[in-house]
């Protein structure tokens, strides 16, 4: 069953980023419209202070965080060979974050969205977490993977959105003493990520 779809609270919400790393470049067509829009959505975060946790996949291997997102305000950037984030590291530092209460909400983007994406999901809402899947910042290498992943996510329990509804809601006032902050990191549209081309997985 769904989850209620609800306004997300910055002081009740953890971001999760999950293993944007350079060496899936050429692999991803949509790669660098991806890095776009999550450098938009991790810069609105960072300036409403919502705590971030990224992972980086087999780092020895695969390398780090690409460059063009700025991770410096993270909380941790834990090394993974799990498909899933939700490895030991990431739990203990979820619970410094959040000591008291485990976040409302957990904003969830990355990649792969079939395979670690998929299964990061699935791992935190066994765990009773409130997932948002951010679409227009997750990829495969195929777009049908990616598709049908938001898809099988959604009957899950996923809320699929995108980073401006992120963004609107974590501010949702014109009025927040942030506003004219952000409102320069969404003057721009979001890049295209042809989600429109999702076939039979209706998003």
């Amino acid at each position: 069953m769904a989850k209620q779809l609800s306004k997300l609270d910055p002081k009740k919400t953890l971001f999760l980023l999950c293993d944007i790393q350079d060496k899936f470049r050429p692999a991803m067509s949509l790669f660098d419209n991806m890095v776009q829009n999550t450098n938009k959505l991790v810069n609105a975060g960072k300036v409403l202070e919502v705590p971030l946790i990224a992972t980086e996949h087999y780092p020895e291997k695969l390398g780090n965080i690409v460059k063009e997102i700025d991770v410096s305000h993270a909380a941790g950037i834990i090394p993974k060979t799990k498909f899933s984030m939700m490895v030991p590291e990431l739990e203990c530092k979820i619970m410094e974050l959040f000591p008291n209460e485990k976040p409302k909400d957990v904003v969830l983007f990355g990649l792969e969205s079939h395979v670690c994406i998929e299964q990061t999901a699935i791992d935190l809402i066994e765990n009773d977490y409130k997932v948002n899947l951010v679409a227009d910042c997750c990829c495969s290498r195929l777009n049908q993977d990616r598709d049908l992943a938001l898809h099988r996510l959604r009957e899950l329990g996923c809320i699929i959105t995108t980073s401006e509804s992120v963004i609107f809601s974590l501010l949702q006032d014109k009025n927040h003493p942030k506003f004219n902050i952000v409102s320069k990191l969404v003057r721009d549209p979001s890049a295209d990520m042809q989600l429109s081309k999702a076939g039979s997985a209706k998003l």
